[in-house]
């Protein structure tokens, strides 16, 4: 199943792979790739590179707003393969090489099985290689130096602890698009409700600093969301942060 590639800005698109999306920036002939999807979903990766034009050598960088396995699943694939860096927040590091896993536990799991959309979602988990370990063996963190990354698009991290310790958004000022990860979604196969939102209360590692980073996000000037599950969301990311506070209250 090839992966959906919904171009929502110049060089900027979001693409749908299993359950997680992952967001490819391009500038002239090179890519920056943040977000990588399940294991499982790697061939839709790589489909998705080639539908914009691209292709694993043309990333200059790969991004991750945060190191659990949907979303570093073809990570270290990548870097090994191809040798492109694998960037994160520092405090994101030692999580992407496995010294400790921030990741809701299969007990947690099991013993949410009765909510709708679980149990559905675990089978995939398991299908799409949700419970393999893939560490990234030489993580780097981002560059000491605040703003824009000097890479495609332009990223600017921005660090919204909660949902791991080093969970990153990634701001594209000029285009006003915000790519936001796990910290602010507008859907997930175990929610019941559409529109933005905080994933369930067992995917966060701290729930209360999720919460917290809401704020960070609302500080952010774009009116274009990028999550990492659920559709794109159009409107000011400041009203999509205060109504994912509404609804987690």
């Amino acid at each position: 199943m090839r992966a959906d590639v919904r171009q929502v800005a110049d060089g900027t698109y979001l693409v749908h792979g299993g359950h997680t999306n992952w967001v490819i920036l391009t500038e002239g002939d090179a890519v920056t790739l943040i977000d990588t999807g399940y294991p499982g979903d790697r061939r839709r990766l790589l489909d998705s590179l080639a539908a914009v034009g691209g292709s694993p050598k043309a990333v200059t960088a790969v991004l991750l707003t945060h190191a659990h396995n949907d979303h570093l699943g073809s990570a270290e694939h990548l870097r090994t393969e191809y040798g492109i860096p694998v960037q994160l927040h520092p405090a994101e590091v030692p999580h992407a090489r496995r010294e400790f896993l921030q990741q809701v536990a299969v007990g947690t799991v099991l013993r949410n099985a009765w909510r709708p959309g679980v149990l559905p979602w675990a089978l995939h988990v398991l299908r799409a290689g949700g419970t393999e370990q893939h560490p990234v063996t030489v993580p780097e963190p981002f560059p000491a130096a605040t703003g824009a990354l000097d890479l495609p698009g332009r990223p600017v991290p921005v660090h919204t602890p909660g949902h791991t310790d080093g969970h990153t958004v990634f701001h594209l000022p000029e285009a006003g698009i915000l790519v936001s990860g796990d910290a602010l979604v507008s859907g997930h196969a175990t929610s019941r409700v559409r529109g933005p939102q905080l994933l369930p209360g067992m995917f966060h590692h701290e729930r209360a600093r999720a919460l917290a980073s809401l704020d960070v996000i609302a500080s952010l000037a774009a009116d274009t969301l990028l999550p990492g599950h659920g559709p794109v969301h159009r409107g000011p990311v400041r009203e999509a942060a205060q109504r994912a506070r509404e609804r987690a209250v």
